[in-house]
């Protein structure tokens, strides 16, 4: 093991969990308020992305977004479908879509302390290893959504610790099409080599620029059930186009 390189990512990636720590620590009392009632769920949404915003800025890490449709041109509600190379794709999903979102996360978040909060109410686990329970999260899903709020997944269901894109599961797309809403693809294109998922010793963990595409958003209008697959697969393959051109072009 290379201990020259070990130690900056030590290092870096302790300040970088000290300070998420710290801003939940001096948050909490105003999430927790905002939390209380679904009518104050949009100023919570608003503080999560001044929280955000300060978890990314002082260790160093900065976004670069291309856009390939304008923040204005985004559709409300829709559901954002996007690759899992790092947590750092969950903090940065606030900065770059400026709408209200739902987030739905795997059931392993809910035993983070205080973190869980955001789960009881605002936001969605999901139990991938039980159907009903899945079924159940999406019935959820589904009625946000109908009440005009977007969501936010990951349709791999896990991390990639190489920034390799894995399948995607059918249920962001089973409910696109059951609700007729767009399906907006982001590709996060170098967050793996930010802050890697893996041992702390051995994974990356540095300041960086995060690069992320936003693509345009495809319609379900017309598609049945008999589509998913192919929707499916055009998702999967607009995001594996972009990491192919990044890859290629570095």
């Amino acid at each position: 093991m290379n201990y020259l390189l070990v130690i900056p990512r030590v290092l870096w990636k302790s300040i970088f969990l000290l300070n998420f720590i710290l801003g939940l620590i001096v948050l909490y009392p105003l999430f927790y308020i905002l939390l209380l009632r679904k009518s104050w769920f949009k100023y919570a949404f608003l503080l999560k992305k001044f929280w955000a915003a300060w978890i990314l800025l002082v260790p160093g890490i900065f976004i670069k977004v291309h856009r390939k449709i304008s923040k204005k041109e985004l559709p409300q509600p829709c559901i954002y479908c996007a690759n899992h190379v790092s947590y750092v794709d969950i903090v940065a999903s606030y900065l770059i879509v400026p709408n209200y979102f739902v987030f739905m996360g795997k059931r392993e978040l809910d035993k983070a302390p205080l973190f869980r909060i955001f789960f009881k109410e605002m936001n969605i686990l999901v139990d991938r290893g039980s159907n009903v329970a899945s079924h159940r999260a999406f019935m959820r899903a589904g009625k946000d959504i109908d009440e005009g709020s977007s969501v936010f997944l990951f349709p791999e269901g896990t991390i990639s610790s190489n920034g390799k894109l894995r399948g995607f599961k059918n249920g962001a797309f089973k409910l696109a099409i059951e609700k007729q809403v767009p399906i907006v693809p982001i590709t996060f294109l170098n967050n793996w080599k930010i802050l890697q998922n893996g041992g702390f010793l051995k994974s990356y963990g540095r300041s960086g620029i995060c690069k992320i595409v936003v693509h345009e958003p495809i319609s379900t209008v017309g598609m049945t059930e008999n589509d998913l697959i192919y929707l499916r697969t055009k998702v999967h393959g607009i995001i594996q186009d972009e990491l192919n051109n990044y890859n290629h072009s570095k």
